[in-house]
């Protein structure tokens, strides 16, 4: 005589609920993990709130910054660096946390400029990259450069006569780096490397 076949009993209803909200919450627990480590360590986010980076970066560009570029990789001139503000900038206008600008000198260069071309080590800068002129303020004279010391790096915007930089309170040191811009991110139509 044949038996009939054993029902397979699914879960309850309730049990299914619970073990797929079990999983859901471990899913969004590993990508707010994930999520804090890259910003914390790796990328982040940042605002231009000003002109002074001018024709490369323009008010209300959003761009990503490379923490670890600089914590395992090396400065050249002409990176685009995020850091801290340095407490002797005053400038005028709403202080800010963080400032964005182009790196012009490295250590041990000698600065100076000349109407509106900058001198690194004696030879004319050739600036690769876009920027505004006039210069304005003046960096140093070719017979009394400034020097940058180890460790420190001398700042400057592209939008040379609008920007508040090393020209006004002197280089950066590096562990104020936060880190490398290289990605426009906002607005749609100007996203890009940088």
């Amino acid at each position: 005589m044949d038996q009939p076949d054993a029902q397979t009993s699914s879960p309850a209803p309730n049990k299914r609920l619970h073990h797929l909200l079990f999983e859901w919450g471990i899913i969004l627990l590993v990508a707010l993990v994930v999520s804090i480590g890259l910003r914390t360590f790796a990328l982040q986010t940042f605002y231009i709130p000003s002109g002074s980076m001018e024709p490369t970066l323009m008010v209300g560009d959003r761009i990503i910054v490379n923490k670890l570029s600089v914590d395992w990789g090396t400065i050249h001139r002409g990176d685009i660096l995020v850091f801290k503000s340095p407490p002797t900038e005053n400038c005028g206008g709403t202080p800010v946390v963080d400032l964005v600008k182009r790196v012009i000198g490295l250590p041990g260069d000698k600065l100076a400029s000349v109407g509106n071309s900058i001198y690194v080590n004696g030879a004319k800068l050739n600036e690769n990259w876009p920027h505004t002129e006039p210069l304005g303020n003046p960096i140093a004279t070719l017979a009394n450069p400034i020097v940058v010391a180890p460790h420190h790096y001398f700042m400057m915007g592209d939008n040379h006569a609008d920007s508040c930089d090393s020209r006004m309170w002197g280089t950066i040191t590096r562990s104020d780096i936060i880190g490398k811009a290289f990605l426009r991110v906002w607005p749609v139509t100007r996203i890009g490397s940088l």
